[in-house]
């Protein structure tokens, strides 16, 4: 069985770019964010993500403007200090006042 090339056209490329570009627009901001552990993808993955959209020489000029702002926002992310651990507030021992005054003997 012969396979022949799948060509898209112009606007089905586009649709995809068009995808492509609004999954990293919602994922790369929740990524970046992560978790304690730091960022989930670094900065890194998602600017090789962006520079491999601008090396696709059919972007459009709307597309074009996306990318760019994603990779601002990335550049504004890498700017930032990280947070330190210090500067975070202090964990609470009890969430809840003690129901009993501390050294108090149990009456039965």
């Amino acid at each position: 069985m012969d396979r022949k090339p799948i060509n898209l056209s112009t606007s089905s490329k586009a649709a995809f770019i068009d995808g492509d570009i609004t999954h990293i627009a919602r994922a790369m901001r929740l990524s970046l964010q992560g978790d304690l552990a730091g960022p989930i993808l670094p900065a890194t993955y998602w600017r090789e993500r962006l520079w491999k959209l601008l090396d696709n020489s059919s972007l459009t000029h709307p597309q074009l403007c996306a990318v760019d702002s994603l990779l601002l926002q990335l550049d504004q992310f890498e700017a930032q200090p990280p947070l330190a651990w210090d500067e975070l507030a202090p964990a609470t021992a009890a969430l809840f006042p003690p129901t009993h005054e501390a050294g108090a003997a149990h009456r039965a």
